[in-house]
């Protein structure tokens, strides 16, 4: 009897540490499982609320930027707060312009076009990218232009702690990047061009000096060098629960370009439709 209990018992625990190995087997994933999962996790995305520390390559060195953000993707509307100035911006209100509170002369109230030299100066982004779509789908681009040779370039590293979340290390190293010539077509931009190669336009303007700003008037048949990639590497952190990149850390052949850093991150939480009028009890418009 008790050899039969005993070996009951054994059969027991070889059952449950069976089930726990199948268990593991069947939730460890791939570097393109961790990839395809946030892109989707981002695609269906329909709030954020997050803290946000910025470091990005500018024309005097490094730029470090902190601000809280509240934002909803369909239709899309954001608030945010730095160090005192205030923003609004609400898909189809306003003339499609940000309203925003300075913290400094002329302490007024102002309407900017988000696109406007006073907005972007030495900024690599505008509020189009703000959250991570944007990133989402430079990532996602990358992803189905390697197709086949994804795991040549796509490194699941482990896993790590940051920003105080649990996440997986995503490695994107892209051996091939350089710079190329390209031949401005009709009615082209600094901005269209990026957006239609996938790479940074903040990129674009570094590298052909004789531009001085996103607005410079391209012709057609001018030729740009701009460069073959967004990046040359990533390193790149995914939180484990949400499948959102909370870390994004970029570098070109020049070392660190841009680094994206999520706070405090929020995943579809209530936002009241009154957090994204100019007279919401809480804000100081």
């Amino acid at each position: 009897m008790f050899k039969a209990r005993v070996f009951i018992y054994i059969s027991f625990c070889f059952f449950l540490l069976s089930g726990h190995i199948s268990y593991a087997q069947k939730t460890s994933l791939t570097a393109k499982e961790v990839v395809f999962k946030m892109i989707k996790s981002i695609n269906d995305l329909e709030r954020l609320k997050y803290s946000l520390k910025i470091v990005e390559r500018g024309k005097k060195g490094y730029n470090h930027y902190e601000s809280s953000v509240k934002l909803n993707r369909k239709p899309r509307k954001i608030y945010l707060y730095i160090k005192g100035i205030e923003l609004l911006w609400v898909q189809g209100w306003n003339n499609n312009k940000a309203y925003v509170k300075p913290n400094s002369f002329p302490f007024i109230n102002l309407s900017l076009d988000p696109l406007g030299y006073l907005m972007r100066q030495d900024q690599h982004h505008t509020l189009n990218e703000m959250g991570v779509d944007y990133f989402g789908s430079v990532i996602e681009y990358i992803a189905l232009k390697y197709g086949d040779k994804f795991d040549e370039y796509f490194k699941l590293e482990g896993e790590e702690r940051v920003n105080n979340r649990p996440c997986y290390k995503i490695i994107i190293d892209n051996k091939n990047f350089g710079y190329e010539t390209y031949t401005v077509g009709e009615n082209e931009s600094i901005t269209s061009i990026a957006r239609k190669l996938h790479v940074s336009e903040y990129m674009i303007l570094e590298v052909n000096p004789k531009l001085n700003d996103y607005f410079d008037i391209l012709k057609k048949g001018q030729t740009l060098k701009v460069p073959t990639a967004y990046a040359k590497y990533v390193t790149l952190y995914i939180d484990q629960l949400y499948f959102l990149p909370i870390s994004i850390k970029i570098l070109d052949d020049k070392g660190l370009f841009e680094q994206y850093d999520y706070h405090f991150l929020q995943v579809n939480p209530k936002i009241d439709d009154a957090e994204f009028r100019k007279d919401y009890k809480d804000y100081k418009f």
